[in-house]
């Protein structure tokens, strides 16, 4: 079916999924996939659905530099691949157990820019390593906190990022103090919006007033 073809195709730009792995998802050969995904990337291109040639960044501190050259806002966000339970007997089976979503799961962290194209897809982990985990675990702190005046955009799953950065990472105020917020979490604020290399911008998305 073409759905199958495209759905195939869409998942090996998106996430960068083997032949291998796509051809034993799909139940197909692998000569299968490779044919589908030469058919329909042309169709993707010719409407306007391709991967800019002039961009090829292969590691998480070649995307920040990137964005902080071209003074680009940044998206972060973790996404989850629902994956067969592990076998019985497998010392980490239930670290594969979502704590979001109650399933087992494959998490990897996605950074895009302002326009939605992708820069950056993460190496797996299991489903109930937590968002802010996976991100300090892959280095985003330290690149920031060291790298360029930039801004990242990302939900609450990264709330406490903000001020580990100098305010280049840009969260929701937390639900617990979007009224009457404590001396120590509005000086923490505070102390982020000072160091936000585009001001007002931690103030206008992040205050906890």
């Amino acid at each position: 079916m073409f759905v199958d073809r495209l759905l195939a195709t869409l998942v090996h730009l998106r996430h960068a999924t083997t032949h291998d792995v796509l051809a034993c998802w799909f139940g197909v050969d692998r000569s299968t996939i490779i044919r589908a995904i030469a058919e329909v990337r042309p169709l993707l291109a010719e409407r306007g659905c391709t991967i800019s040639p002039a961009v090829r960044l292969q590691t998480l501190a070649e995307v920040i530099d990137h964005l902080g050259t071209d003074g680009k806002t940044g998206i972060i966000d973790g996404t989850e691949i629902r994956v067969r339970r592990p076998a019985a007997g497998r010392k980490d089976r239930d670290e594969f157990i979502s704590g979001k979503n109650k399933q087992n799961a494959v998490k990897t962290m996605v950074v895009t820019d302002g326009d939605g194209r992708v820069l950056f897809c993460s190496p797996t982990k299991p489903g109930r390593c937590a968002d802010i985990t996976h991100a300090r675990q892959l280095g985003l702190v330290r690149l920031l906190a060291d790298g360029p005046a930039m801004e990242i955009l990302a939900d609450a799953g990264y709330q406490g990022l903000g001020v580990q950065t100098g305010g280049r990472v840009i969260t929701p105020t937390h639900r617990k103090f979007k009224k009457n917020a404590p001396n120590w979490y509005e000086e923490m604020y505070d102390a982020s919006a000072r160091n936000t290399p585009r001001g007002g911008s931690v103030s206008s998305t992040a205050s906890p007033t």
